[in-house]
């Protein structure tokens, strides 16, 4: 199975970012895709428009985020990926440390640059304008 980890620096407090995170109004702007999102445990969750869904397994506020995790891409018959996003504060805001494993083989370095392309980089254009 693939797996990869991936750390962003955001101007923002670990609380605020996380709530933003599970907020559905604050997730679908800060990414430009609709989201449907909690901040409960067992919660089932979709974003990117329903392209992505999964469950919330583990919450500690403003620290970690647990989630199962998958696209409209993965087959039928797969398991569920797991992401796990881990925030610590950081003399600039926040450090973000998202880490997705349990991918299909060969499937790492697409949901890599996914990460990139539409959170990270949509995401340190929302803070700065916050």
């Amino acid at each position: 199975m693939d797996e990869f980890e991936l750390t962003e620096i955001f101007n923002i407090s670990p609380e605020l970012l996380y709530i933003a995170w599970l907020d559905e109004d604050q997730h679908s702007e800060m990414t430009g895709g609709a989201a449907e999102i909690s901040d409960e445990i067992g919660a089932e969750f979709a974003a990117w428009d329903g392209y992505i869904t999964g469950k919330n397994l583990e919450l500690k506020f403003g620290k970690k985020i647990l989630q199962s995790w998958r696209t409209s891409e993965f087959p039928q018959e797969a398991e569920d990926s797991l992401l796990e996003i881990i925030f610590e504060r950081d003399k600039d805001g926040t450090k973000l440390t998202l880490k997705h494993s349990n991918l299909q083989p060969g499937d790492g370095e697409k949901y890599k640059s996914g990460w990139i392309e539409h959170y990270f980089n949509p995401m340190k254009d929302y803070f700065e304008e916050m």
